[in-house]
Parts: structure tokens; sequence; C-alpha cells
């Protein structure tokens, strides 16, 4: 089947697409956009977390052809002009990035809920990012880069 759809707000079109083929393979392994990480295809690590019309997905969960008219955001498509977007600098600076695994999805997941809640408070970031996974960290370098975009606030370098 053919899935046209847009892809980090550019028009996009997947030919022979086959009926099992997750979001994730499509926008991986035929789109060439590598930043959502296939960890657990079942829902559970967030490391594929996309934007789907809007809203924080697992791409492992949702099917190719589901996206036929729809919006995917990934985490390439937070950046604009070749510059990290503030979450994703805010993840350098903080040294919250390790093995990069999970990194992908929590930016993703970070930058949803300051976009919607833009002073989080510390129970609320934990909220936010209790579907994301992360084996090489005990999480607090990844809670001290939320708050330092929060602070500085996304739309701001």
């Amino acid at each position: 089947m053919r899935v046209t759809f847009t892809v980090n707000g550019e028009p996009a079109t997947v030919d022979e697409v086959w009926a099992g083929e997750s979001l994730l393979y499509m926008l991986r392994e035929r789109m060439g956009l590598p930043g959502s990480k296939n960890a657990c295809e079942q829902g559970e690590c967030g490391s594929c977390t996309v934007y789907l019309d809007g809203a924080t997905a697992c791409s492992c969960l949702v099917a190719a052809g589901q996206v036929e008219g729809r919006s995917v955001r990934t985490v390439e498509g937070l950046a604009a002009d070749a510059e990290l977007a503030p979450m994703q600098r805010a993840f350098v600076e903080a040294g919250a990035v390790q093995c990069g695994f999970c990194t992908p999805g929590l930016i993703v997941q970070a930058t949803d809920l300051i976009e919607r809640n833009p002073e989080p408070s510390d129970v609320e970031i934990r909220e936010a990012l209790a579907g994301n996974l992360c084996r090489c960290t005990g999480y607090e370098k990844i809670l001290d880069a939320v708050r330092l975009a929060a602070r500085r606030g996304l739309d701001r370098a």
C-alpha cells in the first residue's frame, strides 16, 4: 500500500508498505530517520516515542497505514536549521545522554511536557517520563535536563 502523510513538516509518500509494518520501521528503515529507537517493540520502553497529530505515541505500536493523511514529528523534527532544539541542548549540557538509546524518546516526551506545562514540578516530570525507560542512569541527570529546559523555555536557546 502507499502511505501519504506529513513528517517533520514535510509531505511524504512511502510505497509498498506491508500490512503489519510499524510506523517505527517505516521511519527508520524506509525514510532514513533513525532517531526513534527500536527496543522493546511492545510500547513499554518509550525509546520510539514520536508525535502523532500533536500527541506523543509509541511508534512501534502504530501501524504504518494508520498515519495516512496524518502528521508525524520525530526527534529529528524538533531541531531547526541544524541547531539542537532547546531540550536536546539541555540533555547534552546536563550530562543526561549516556548510551543514547533512550534519549530520543525521552527528549520527545520531555518536550511534550514542557509544551503543555512550562513549569512542571518534579512529580509532574517523573509522571510524564514514567513510560520512558533508561538502563544507564539513575534518572537524576535526565530530570536535571528537563528542569534546565523548563527554566530556559523551549523557544529560547
